[in-house]
């Protein structure tokens, strides 16, 4: 399967037969451009404006927003509901976490997670290969808390989401203090898009990529 990172929470995964999803369109607001992406779903995590510009999306994909599964051609994806602060989603309501099965990889994007990490919903996430992580903190889990739920998850490829880069418009911090929190030895920096099989993910070791923004 291929992750292609769009920015802020954004990315493409696409299975090896063509399928294609997109998780989390952001709207230009957020200080940057969605990138000309087309896609069979879109995945929104919660209604704010950097999370479900679908409209940015071309091909007439079905979206998924709310707490269900759904299959596509080679693609198996499943809904968690969580909430996008730690009071239960009394101060920014309720936020979807996705769960994709692609060519034998369970990926996992957490949306705008911003509950305490719990053995509870640490259950219901598991198993994960790839976990895609806010790490930006103010309407997320911090940088600190982020590790705590890779620590709990243990998947072998972490990409971290939703953190200040150039241009970005929103008060979040950069990616930095969360890559901090792991052994230089384990990160790793790539342009746009990666590539992973079965034979990526061993257990013995989790990476963290960091991926620059797709633009094209």
């Amino acid at each position: 399967m291929k992750i292609k990172y769009l920015g802020h929470s954004a990315f493409l995964l696409t299975e090896s037969t063509g399928t294609a999803v997109v998780c989390d369109p952001y709207d230009p607001s957020v200080g940057f451009s969605m990138p000309k992406v087309s896609a069979d779903a879109v995945t929104v995590s919660h209604h704010h404006y950097d999370h479900d510009n679908v409209k940015a999306v071309s091909g007439n994909p079905v979206v998924l927003d709310k707490e269900q599964g759904y299959e596509l051609p080679g693609v198996v994806i499943n809904a968690i509901k969580s909430s996008h602060d730690d009071r239960g989603g009394a101060l920014r309501g309720e936020n979807v976490i996705f769960k994709f099965r692609m060519d034998g990889l369970d990926v996992c994007h957490l949306g705008d997670l911003g509950e305490e990490c719990s053995t509870e919903l640490i259950e219901a996430i598991l198993p994960v290969n790839v976990l895609l992580i806010p790490v930006g903190g103010t309407y997320t889990i911090d940088a600190e808390h982020a590790k705590e739920y890779v620590d709990r998850i243990m998947p072998d490829v972490v990409i971290p989401m939703h953190y200040r880069v150039k241009g970005c418009e929103l008060d979040i911090d950069k990616a930095d203090e969360f890559i901090s929190l792991f052994d230089e030895d384990c990160v790793e920096e790539t342009d746009g898009e990666i590539e992973l099989t079965r034979d990526d993910v061993d257990g013995e070791q989790t990476r963290v990529i960091v991926m620059n923004r797709s633009v094209k």
